[in-house]
């Protein structure tokens, strides 16, 4: 894959504008534990930033798939991991199925405000019993009139603090776990920043180690009332959906962690040549300099493999194997990188303003969301014949 002028202008936009308006207030949002999502969106949705990928009738620019995969990429220049993964959220992971399988009403009411950074979206698959194991949530959807009357949980959701709706992964009929579940457009508020929906509550904020200017929140919903119009696509389709969703969500965690993972080993550089011990710099120990050459050759293999999966994925091929070694690459990474760099920073790595030890407490999650290393391996040796479909 090779990125063309255009792709490289859409990523100078987008690191001005974070240099211009996220990077200044990091500091401010991490310590707050959120940041304004309605106002980054809205100024992003005015560069014409949010929909990239999208159908230009509902505001997007119809690029394909490798000029999302080139946002992610440059989103690994603002120097934490919550806002990138708040805006990959509403791009890349609440949006796609929207955008493919939705009618007509839903993506007037719901996308083309997305896309416009009008509205905050959010994805609602996990629950406190279902994080990897998609197939087990409990969450129930049942048929009432022309409505659906929504009861149950959701935990672990991105965005939902703020967020004005939720495309929520529900159970919608009997039968096997894979084909009972249906994607449903749930309004979270009576408008924009407005008040929850009857039914609707924010039950929790959710404290992490990590991610910090991400607003994470556990979500009960009682009895809440859709209309069965809302539902995305074809009912007890939604499984399917959210299948082929996260094949591009696994990409994009692949992408945007390139920039990072790359400022984490520069900025380690910049320091070693700095710190004094033992009569020369910290750069001067052959360790050092070779142990930071190993982990940027590894961040350029990751490159090339995302790279190579994006390219076939644009071309109409199935890349379930390779989007989940990138995935499972990604999440090694970004806990091996933060970790070797954070030991050459000593104390000073250990401290809570350190943009290193930053990415270390960040880039955990790496490993953990949008399916755990484990799911990534298990999926892999299905693939490779070494265990049973």
């Amino acid at each position: 894959m090779q990125f063309t002028h255009e792709h490289r202008e859409i990523q100078k936009t987008l690191k001005r504008f974070i240099d211009e308006e996220i990077n200044p207030h990091v500091d401010e949002w991490e310590a707050a534990e959120i940041f304004p999502a309605h106002e980054v969106f809205k100024k992003m949705g005015n560069l014409g930033l949010l929909g990239l990928c999208k159908p230009e009738e509902y505001g997007g620019q119809g690029l394909d798939y490798s000029y999302s995969l080139a946002m992610a990429e440059a989103l690994g220049h603002i120097h934490c991991g919550g806002v990138p993964m708040a805006i990959g959220v509403q791009t890349d992971m609440c949006t796609p199925a929207l955008a493919r399988y939705g009618s007509e009403e839903l993506k007037r009411q719901f996308l083309a405000p997305a896309i416009a950074g009008d509205m905050v979206g959010c994805i609602g698959v996990s629950e406190p019993a279902a994080g990897s194991d998609v197939s087990g949530i409990k969450s129930v959807a049942r048929k009432d009139g022309d409505d659906y009357v929504i009861t149950g949980q959701k935990m672990w959701i991105t965005n939902s603090l703020q967020a004005d709706w939720m495309c929520m992964l529900v159970n919608t009929g009997e039968g096997p776990v894979h084909k009972n579940k249906s994607l449903v457009m749930v309004p979270m508020r009576d408008g924009p920043g407005g008040k929850l929906t009857k039914g609707i509550e924010v039950a929790q904020k959710i404290r992490k180690i990590g991610m910090h200017s991400s607003d994470t929140g556990l979500i009960y919903f009682d009895e809440v009332r859709v209309p069965q119009r809302y539902r995305i696509g074809a009912e007890g389709q939604g499984f399917i959906y959210q299948m082929q969703q996260f094949q591009e969500e696994r990409l994009w965690c692949a992408a945007s962690t390139l920039e990072s993972l790359n400022h984490c080993i520069q900025w380690t550089i910049d320091y070693a040549q700095e710190r004094k011990l033992f009569g020369s710099t910290l750069a001067d120990q052959q360790w050092v300099q070779f142990k930071l050459a190993e982990l940027k050759t590894e961040v350029e293999a990751l490159r090339a493999l995302t790279y190579r999966a994006c390219d076939l994925y644009v071309n109409g091929q199935d890349v379930l194997e390779l989007a989940s070694m990138a995935k499972l690459k990604a999440g090694r990474l970004n806990r091996e990188v933060p970790d070797t760099c954070l030991q050459f920073w000593g104390g000073m790595g250990f401290t809570l303003e350190n943009k290193v030890s930053r990415m270390y407490r960040d880039g955990r999650l790496a490993s953990i969301g949008g399916g755990a290393d484990e799911v990534m391996l298990g999926i892999l040796s299905k693939l490779m014949g070494v265990a049973k479909r």
